[in-house]
């Protein structure tokens, strides 16, 4: 008697594959499992439809209900879905754009020197009283201004 084939399995085999082929695939091999046992807890049979999929992107076990993440989680499934598509040919390809776009790389803003003038002014006037929450932004802002540090290297200067 035949078994059917799982959606674990077929993910397991496409994770073998891509890693044969020279792909580490860190983050991909934990949400594609989820993904296959959502399926097989759904006792689905037959082709994948685009509904399924949604849904599973749609489970936001963080509760942030947020449609860049559901997008990020579909995107995801576009390489193993072309690989069961072998299997499975009428099995439909994700299009990117059903959450929205995901967010891309954006051009960074370059300040003029009125508004590091004004940034270094609200920055002074912080508040509580008494404490150094004003000069502390205000010598980071300045830093960042004159020498084209990202914040990240700002705040890790060691002083001598």
């Amino acid at each position: 008697m035949n078994t059917p084939i799982t959606l674990q399995t077929h993910v397991q085999d496409y994770l073998t594959e891509r890693r044969r082929l020279g792909f580490q695939l860190k983050h991909r091999e934990l949400p594609l499992m989820d993904f296959a046992r959502y399926v097989d807890s759904l006792a689905w049979a037959g082709p994948l439809t685009l509904d399924v999929m949604s849904d599973w992107a749609r489970l936001d076990k963080q509760g942030r209900h947020n449609p860049e993440t559901w997008a990020r989680r579909f995107k995801l499934l576009r390489p193993f879905v072309r690989y069961l598509r072998q299997f499975e040919p009428a099995t439909p390809m994700p299009d990117t754009s059903v959450f929205g776009p995901l967010p891309g790389w954006q051009m960074p803003h370059i300040y003029r020197e009125q508004e590091i003038m004004d940034l270094l002014a609200a920055a002074h006037h912080l508040g509580p009283d008494g404490n150094l929450r004003a000069a502390t932004y205000e010598t980071l802002f300045g830093l960042l201004a004159s020498t084209g540090l990202r914040v990240s290297e700002a705040v890790r200067l060691l002083g001598s």
